[in-house]
């Protein structure tokens, strides 16, 4: 499974960025995120294992902070652990906070002890490569680039980020969504929803206050746009030439983009279960992280979902564990937010 949070589509605009640190920067992301496709499967593999396999253990959280300095090799140099005063480094900072407010989100709410369930150490690697326009989860470890510094800022500095690919590890560890068309972009906005519920959650936001970005602060000042995507408004998040023109989520299933590339537009048809689920917080009211958070959690963890899960597959698990824990009136909501993306749950 090769997961990250830039979409190809975005990396190959820039290949044809007329300033070359831009251009080389995005040639060079798009080359390595090729290499790492078989590391991620196993890693994803081996946590499952290994979640299966371990005892319960009581709830921790431990941090390992390194830095790459500029090279490739993981995980780097051992730069801050848990309880370890906060660094110089504002990269180092920004990711021990992240993965401690992912952690957090998880153990407080769902109680879910680390993204394996069984303890696993949260580890991070910061100032992977050079210019590295991405950050990403390779199945035991998250890394993260600085950018290239002209459309990107550093890959740390949006919180949301870390919860998305942290929630690619939870994700591999229990329904498994094959990485591929209808499951693969359902694999996608379940790493947006929680990404966003960890900001919600460290921000105490409700739904009615959350921003519902997902990349805020990402693109650099002079670039046309507020975030990667938007849950509240897919299509709406950036509309610059230098990021390939217009953001391409759509936001109902009338607007689904067919296509071969980026595993059958995992990254773009993501905007319409993302939309499903702004709705359905927004209609059940209060913090997402509660009601709907927990509905949407307990349809991904809880064993009835197919690797190849359909929308309309997932729309229905949903609603029927939203009438599950909290009666007729969450089954109504979810479903008129699946209806009001165009998928029907009956």
């Amino acid at each position: 499974m090769h997961c990250t949070l830039v979409p190809p589509y975005i990396l190959q605009a820039l290949s044809r960025h007329a300033d070359p640190a831009v251009r080389d920067a995005a040639i060079s992301t798009l080359g390595f995120d090729k290499t790492f496709a078989v590391n991620r499967m196993i890693g994803d593999r081996t946590l499952r294992q290994a979640r299966l396999a371990a005892p319960a253990a009581a709830a921790r959280l431990h941090r390992l902070i390194h830095d790459a300095h500029g090279q490739e090799t993981l995980p780097g140099e051992l730069v801050r652990s848990e309880g370890d005063a906060a660094s110089a480094d504002v990269a180092v900072n920004e990711a021990y906070d992240g993965l401690g407010d992912t952690w957090t989100l998880y153990e407080d709410v769902y109680r879910r002890n680390s993204i394996d369930d069984a303890g696993m150490d949260l580890s991070g690697t910061v100032h992977f490569s050079q210019q590295y326009d991405n950050a990403y989860w390779d199945g035991e470890q998250m890394v993260f680039g600085d950018g290239d510094g002209v459309l990107f800022n550093r890959f740390t500095i949006s919180v949301d980020v870390i919860g998305h690919e942290l929630t690619h590890g939870v994700t591999g560890a229990t329904a498994d969504l094959a990485y591929q068309n209808q499951s693969g972009a359902l694999n996608e906005s379940i790493s947006d929803v929680f990404g966003s519920l960890v900001k919600q959650y460290a921000l105490k936001q409700s739904a009615a206050e959350a921003d519902w970005l997902i990349g805020a602060g990402l693109l650099a000042k002079g670039v046309h746009g507020v975030a990667l995507r938007s849950m509240k408004a897919p299509g709406t998040a950036y509309d610059d030439p230098q990021l390939g023109g217009k953001d391409p989520q759509p936001a109902h299933v009338e607007d689904y983009v067919r296509t071969t590339s980026d595993n059958g537009g995992v990254h773009t048809n993501s905007g319409i279960p993302n939309h499903a689920f702004y709705l359905a917080a927004t209609g059940l009211g209060g913090n997402a992280w509660e009601q709907a958070g927990h509905v949407w959690y307990t349809a991904l963890t809880g064993g009835d979902l197919p690797s190849t899960a359909t929308f309309a597959q997932f729309a229905q698990l949903t609603a029927t564990t939203a009438g599950t824990l909290y009666g007729a009136a969450a089954k109504t909501a979810v479903a008129e937010a699946w209806s009001g993306v165009g998928i029907p749950t009956t």
